[in-house]
């Protein structure tokens, strides 16, 4: 196998063993880099099969540059789902402007990627597959640290020891809240909670996005191609988070309901296609923020230690990208607390601004007020005239440790 140039110190060492839990975005890429490193790699996923489906999600900057020296660049590209125009409406469904999605998003046209979730996790799993042992349909229930190892129990009643854990369980991560506690004294609430189904696409749309917004509350129709299929999206402004609704898919779409009567545009369909949705997937748009994303032999990474919200279009990112670099710091450091202090060092600026982007204009799409609503439209009206919006800074803030080519 040729080298990527991770491991320094590792290939002369016993091979270490690894579990991640969480077989997503974010666990996959790091079993990959950690197997081309030299370790002995389990994924635990508590789903019994790779989840396919999701809504379109971004790769962005420094990520394109990770995707690429993992040899998938190619296959995202053909993935890739060129949407050509977002309309954005006024509360009577008339158009207030249309324009390209990298103007809106800030990403740099004909660079950065705009995939369904299932492909780019697809991608990620056919790399490893044949490489890493992928426990489906399991977790971990708990883990026992000690001097040379971690004792796993999983919830199947299964024990096994490994040198290393990593969470990479998502923004509700069970690892996080076992060995850190609980998730409100980490997670930043952003005043909105956000509703995503599928439904039928019986309104001729193709490669384009529709967005209504009135003050506080926002519907988006996304056809990724020529589907028969929607991405639907209901976002509304919450002072706060309704957290008897969260583990309530009941209480979940009465809510919707509740906050949707009476409005105008297609949003009545929309909500009662949500009635039906066999696939809603509802949330707080929230982040993560930790003082330190390790503790022992227990690492986190990507949306399980630093979610940065979808107002920022950077979570896959920030999931590959941290993987990338927690990698590369284990091979780099025989010892796991030098290895998780690099891991940090090297990833929490990157992180910081692109939790930032919600404070610095990520969030505009959605203003609680009329009269922030209607700076916003003024804003897009103005972006039709210009070519194409610049691309963040932080989606290129960050410089990858030098690798080996990979074939």
């Amino acid at each position: 196998m040729t080298s990527t140039g991770l491991s320094k110190d590792a290939r002369t060492s016993a091979k270490r063993t690894v579990l991640i839990s969480g077989a997503s975005i974010a666990g996959p890429a790091l079993a990959y880099w950690l197997h081309r490193s030299g370790c002995a790699v389990t994924v635990v996923e508590k789903a019994g099969a790779l989840r396919a489906g999701g809504y379109p999600i971004d790769i962005r900057g420094t990520a394109i540059e990770v995707v690429r020296r993992m040899g998938i660049l190619p296959r995202l590209r053909d993935a890739h789902i060129d949407s050509r125009r977002c309309t954005f409406l006024d509360a009577d469904g008339g158009e207030v402007a249309s324009l390209s999605p990298s103007a809106v998003a800030g990403g740099v046209e004909g660079q950065d990627l705009e995939v369904r979730r299932g492909d780019l996790a697809a991608s990620l799993y056919a790399l490893v597959r044949d490489d890493v042992e992928f426990l489906f349909g399991d977790s971990i229930d708990t883990l026992d640290q000690y001097g040379q190892g971690i004792d796993v129990t999983f919830r199947s009643g299964q024990r096994r020891t490994f040198d290393l854990v990593v969470g990479a369980d998502g923004t509700h991560s069970q690892t996080r809240g076992t060995l850190f506690g609980p998730e409100e004294q980490f997670h930043r609430y952003l005043g909105y909670c956000f509703a995503i189904f599928t439904m039928p696409n019986t309104f001729g749309l193709s490669h384009e996005v529709m967005m209504w917004n009135t003050p506080g509350k926002a519907a988006a129709l996304y056809a990724v191609g020529d589907d028969d299929e929607l991405h639907a999206f209901l976002n509304f402004h919450q002072p706060e988070p309704p957290l008897d609704a969260l583990r309530n898919p009941d209480a979940q779409r009465d809510l919707v309901a509740t906050v949707f009567a009476g409005a105008g545009w297609e949003v009545p369909r929309m909500v009662g296609a949500l009635r039906e949705a066999d696939d809603l997937f509802f949330d707080t748009a929230g982040q993560i923020r930790m003082p330190h994303w390790s503790s022992g032999r227990v690492a986190l990474v990507g949306d399980a230690a630093y979610a940065p919200s979808f107002q920022t279009g950077q979570g896959s990112s920030l999931a590959l990208v941290g993987a990338y670099m927690l990698a590369d710091a284990v091979a780099s450091h025989r010892d796991h607390t030098a290895a998780f202090a690099a891991y940090e060092h090297g990833v929490r600026e990157f992180v910081a601004m692109n939790q930032a982007l919600v404070d610095t204009g990520g969030a505009t799409l959605f203003p609680t007020t009329a009269e922030a609503l209607e700076r916003r439209n003024t804003r897009l009206r103005g972006l039709v005239a210009l070519p194409s919006a610049p691309a963040r800074p932080a989606h290129s803030a960050l410089t990858l440790p030098a690798f080996a080519p990979v074939p």
